[in-house]
């Protein structure tokens, strides 16, 4: 079982649809379906119920997720420790999702300019890459912080570096800007914006209104998506939804319903045993940080 072909599955039972799958593998969805039936064909089993729209994970494969996420955490980590035990080691970075998208390009193209080391990029929840920072498994770590709601609270073993500020903002299709009943996107209470929803966004919405939960992920690229088809409000960071702010795709409902404004950290290990990348952060901190 290779880890591409358990990413992809994976991904239909995250995403709930073959697009939104291709969109999360950045592939078309036409070449997604044609993956998919190849994994079928080596494997030798069906995985999906195409007698259904949209397509789905068999009920027996859906059964299966949890054994493929911790098989897939378990090769990825494998191949990170191979990758790293190497002569041709370049530095590996951990963003929470969101920050991928908006964020990590910025800093890959700093780190890659003129013939610089190659970057891998790892998304994930914000407590899984500060874990994956102090292991050693990454050189550096790019997250979220909310002041006074979910601090980042990093002892001496940390170094870090504020890069700027983004609100967390309300967005949703435009028919559903007006009335008082609004379905909404949640996010899992044990991942860091779930948490900054629990404790101040949901605390702060008018008496008058009426949340009700149609949808919940992880992932911010997915909330994003079931925005913009219109299935509820979702709160997303600002960068990520400016373009279809822009062109009215999406619209801020934040004259209605609360924000919130986190702190975009860039950190790394203050006591490295090879620090031979020092020179690559100075080049980050002296383009990236934001006065404090």
């Amino acid at each position: 079982m290779r880890l591409e072909w358990l990413d992809d599955i994976l991904a239909v039972a995250e995403a709930g649809s073959l697009a939104r799958a291709a969109q999360m593998r950045h592939v078309s969805q036409s070449a997604f379906t044609r993956r998919l039936r190849a994994i079928e064909e080596a494997l030798g089993v069906p995985l999906f119920d195409r007698r259904r729209k949209p397509v789905v994970l068999l009920p027996e494969i859906e059964a299966q997720a949890g054994e493929m996420r911790a098989l897939a955490t378990q090769l990825r980590h494998l191949r990170e420790t191979l990758t790293q035990t190497s002569g041709a080691r370049g530095l590996t970075l951990a963003c929470q999702h969101a920050i991928t998208t908006t964020h990590s390009p910025a800093i890959v193209s700093i780190l890659t300019a003129q013939g610089g080391r190659p970057v891998r990029v790892r998304s994930d929840n914000r407590d899984e890459c500060l874990l994956r920072l102090l292991s050693g498994e990454v050189d550096l770590a790019v997250v979220y912080g909310a002041p006074d709601i979910v601090p980042l609270t990093l002892n001496r073993a940390f170094e870090k570096v504020l890069l700027g500020r983004e609100r967390l903002i309300p967005v949703a299709v435009p028919r559903l800007a007006q009335g008082d009943d609004l379905p909404f996107i949640g996010y899992p209470p044990d991942v860091f914006l779930g948490q900054v929803m629990a404790r101040a966004i949901m605390p702060g919405i008018p008496a008058y209104r009426v949340l009700r939960r149609r949808a919940e992920t992880a992932l911010t690229l997915a909330a994003r998506e079931y925005a913009c088809r219109g299935i509820g409000v979702a709160w997303l960071p600002e960068g990520m939804v400016a373009e279809d702010l822009d062109s009215g795709r999406l619209t801020s409902l934040v004259q209605s319903l609360p924000s919130q404004q986190m702190e975009l950290w860039m950190i790394r290990l203050s006591d490295r045993p090879d620090d031979s990348w020092g020179h690559d952060w100075a080049r980050l901190v002296a383009a990236l940080a934001h006065p404090a």
